[in-house]
């Protein structure tokens, strides 16, 4: 006849040499202990761990043990759920004898296969992301396909906003002579006078030299755009007469210059008659020591004849 009792106590004996750090006696009757259970380290030293707690039945090891999953870390909802079917499977195999040490050894192989699979699947998902990144940095250099429609849309609405962008520089140019306007100051009152008879500018200026400073004056009255007073207009009126006086002496020396170019080029355009001049052998000239009575010292002889 099999003694139960016995042979629990002994596998419990061997359980806690076994796991002294993670085995734990939660009561002794019936026995129930939890073993904690945990996985090699993963990538980036990642675990997964999880707590199994044991409840002998009255006729242990000849029936299954009660199991569960006391706690766990890490662990999906699929993963306990493959941890139990796992225990189910292996308590099944294992009746007739004590099984507990081979239960925990399943599991802790069974984490350190998820642990796997969560590597697994993490470059896997780290290379469809790179896969995904390649495609939509292909697709900016690729872009859209130009076809009839879309050109035609895009045209569309791009001459709209072109239009509209015309429309806005328009109103803004027009608020801006606007304001121009609006800031200017009024014309001088002369211009408006009966006084002065009508005519063009320039023949204005020719019988009123009172014009030639009009604007000046015009300039010390008034305040200008932005109300200043324009303390300048007695240097304005400095600097052009300065600039009238340059420029008539330079019409002058321009004057002159013009004259001596003339008179050189009257000179060497002398015209000379050459029928003036005619060959000395055509003239009829006497020879003085042909004539007898030619006394050189005496210049009476040649008057005698």
């Amino acid at each position: 006849m099999t003694d139960y009792g016995e042979e629990q106590r002994n596998e419990l004996e061997a359980l806690e040499s076994i796991y002294p750090d993670s085995f734990t006696v939660l009561s002794e009757s019936p026995h129930s202990f939890t073993i904690t259970v945990t996985s090699e380290a993963g990538e980036n030293d990642e675990t997964v761990q999880t707590t199994l707690k044991f409840t002998y039945s009255e006729k242990y090891p000849d029936e299954a043990p009660l199991y569960e999953i006391f706690s766990q870390e890490n662990l999906e909802d699929n993963d306990v759920s493959d941890i139990l079917k796992l225990l189910a499977l292996q308590a099944e195999e294992n009746l007739g004898v004590v099984m507990i040490f081979t239960l925990v050894t399943a599991v802790q192989e069974k984490l350190n296969e998820i642990v796997d699979q969560i590597k697994t699947r993490r470059e896997e998902e780290k290379k469809q992301k790179e896969k995904e990144a390649e495609e939509a940095e292909k697709q900016l250099f690729h872009g859209t396909p130009v076809t009839i429609e879309n050109f035609l849309s895009w045209k569309a609405k791009f001459d709209a906003e072109l239009l509209e962008i015309k429309k806005k520089r328009m109103k803004e140019e027009e608020q801006a002579g606007k304001n121009k306007l609006s800031g200017m100051s009024p014309p001088p009152p002369f211009l408006f006078s009966s006084k002065f008879p009508v005519g063009q500018g320039k023949q204005l200026f020719e019988t009123d030299h009172n014009l030639d400073t009009s604007d000046i004056q015009f300039l010390e009255d008034d305040k200008g755009i932005n109300g200043q007073r324009h303390e300048d207009a007695r240097t304005a009126r400095i600097d052009r007469q300065n600039c009238e006086d340059q420029q008539a002496e330079q019409r002058e020396n321009q004057q002159q210059q013009q004259q001596r170019r003339s008179s050189r080029e009257a000179g060497n355009n002398v015209e000379v008659d050459e029928s003036l001049f005619q060959e000395m052998d055509d003239l009829e000239l006497e020879d003085d020591e042909d004539d007898p009575d030619y006394n050189p010292a005496d210049p009476e002889s040649d008057l005698t004849d």
